[in-house]
């Protein structure tokens, strides 16, 4: 099968070896196994933080965002058939979505929007699932709740911040808050449905006070945490929540303390990776965001097309992603 892998860590995005082309064997499914045909991918952050920092012995096949057709199932198979239309975000533990066919455990796989081509389909799971346990796992806001209280979402842009803005301003009665730095990427939060926006560029507490809000109940930080922290600890009120999916080098959650703020860490991969007993739970969550979407209550959220599935589109991907001036998802369909 054809796929594109790295077979080098490290290497800049320019560097025609950073991703190329390959022909791999076939995966066969294990008991739990889907084999899907993949028709279309989307790129995330985590696709250029592991070929950058994760060192090989053997070609990798990155990507953790997919959709495509079911071709055959594992032995203990129970929800899929071949012939179903799935999306999926993976695992990080087992081969990526960059291949014509590629394996993924039935409970973390979901039902296609029966709306949605392929690709815009791909544009969805990954952040579907970090958005969905952020608001409603971690931070245990109850649907259709969170009345008179406020949350302040930095990198409301991006692909998760994309999906979250509008899970918090479809579902939940909070009022929301996204943060963008340009206005091209301010304009986007708006049409998602938030209620206002800042400038993370900026300080925060300042605008957010000016917007007649003394404090957020909830701050989702994003991206560039490190960066944002000080201005996060003065915007939330007094036992508030703060949540967070980047990677920042060092966190002191000492500053939390004086307000009583709880802190609250979201890895959409935890469940796949440790096979906890409510793994099933994503492949609920993914059937629930494509009743939402085939609805209309929540869009996909593509932001560029790239064209088919090959080595140069993907490093055109992956420096755009580097470039932290995305806006939505990346997709790409067919091989």
């Amino acid at each position: 099968m054809k796929a594109v892998v790295y077979t080098q860590h490290g290497l800049p995005i320019d560097h025609p070896e950073a991703l190329h082309e390959m022909d791999l064997p076939a995966p066969v499914p294990g008991p739990r196994d889907l084999l899907v045909e993949v028709r279309a991918i989307s790129v995330n952050p985590v696709d250029t933080k592991v070929r950058l920092g994760a060192a090989v012995t053997a070609p990798r096949v990155l990507g953790w965002d997919a959709a495509g057709v079911v071709v055959a199932t594992g032995t203990e198979v129970t929800a899929f058939k071949a012939g179903d239309t799935v999306y999926y975000a993976g695992s990080l533990t087992r081969p990526g979505s960059y291949s014509e066919l590629q394996l993924v455990d039935e409970r973390i796989a979901g039902h296609k929007p029966a709306s949605l081509e392929f690709a815009d389909a791909a544009a969805l799971p990954l952040t579907s699932l970090t958005a969905w346990e952020l608001l409603f796992d971690r931070l245990q806001v109850p649907e259709q709740g969170g009345a008179g209280k406020s949350v302040v979402i930095v990198g409301a842009a991006g692909g998760v911040g994309s999906i979250l803005t509008q899970l918090a301003a479809k579902l939940t009665g909070m009022t929301v808050v996204g943060t963008a730095s340009r206005a091209e990427t301010r304009e986007w939060v708006r049409e998602l449905g938030a209620h206002h926006v800042i400038d993370h560029g900026q300080p925060m507490a300042p605008q957010l006070a000016a917007l007649g809000i003394a404090n957020a109940d909830i701050v989702i930080s994003l991206t560039h945490t490190e960066q944002h922290y000080a201005d996060i600890v003065e915007m939330l009120a007094p036992q508030g929540q703060f949540a967070l999916i980047d990677d920042p080098a060092t966190l002191d959650a000492m500053p939390l303390k004086r307000k009583s703020i709880s802190l609250h860490w979201e890895l959409m991969f935890t469940r796949s990776m440790y096979e906890t007993a409510d793994m099933a739970r994503q492949r609920d969550i993914l059937d629930r965001v494509a009743a939402l979407v085939d609805a209309g209550t929540v869009r996909t959220t593509v932001g560029e097309h790239f064209g088919a599935i090959t080595a140069a589109n993907l490093r055109r991907a992956h420096a755009l992603i580097e470039s932290n001036k995305a806006k939505g998802k990346i997709v790409l369909a067919g091989f």
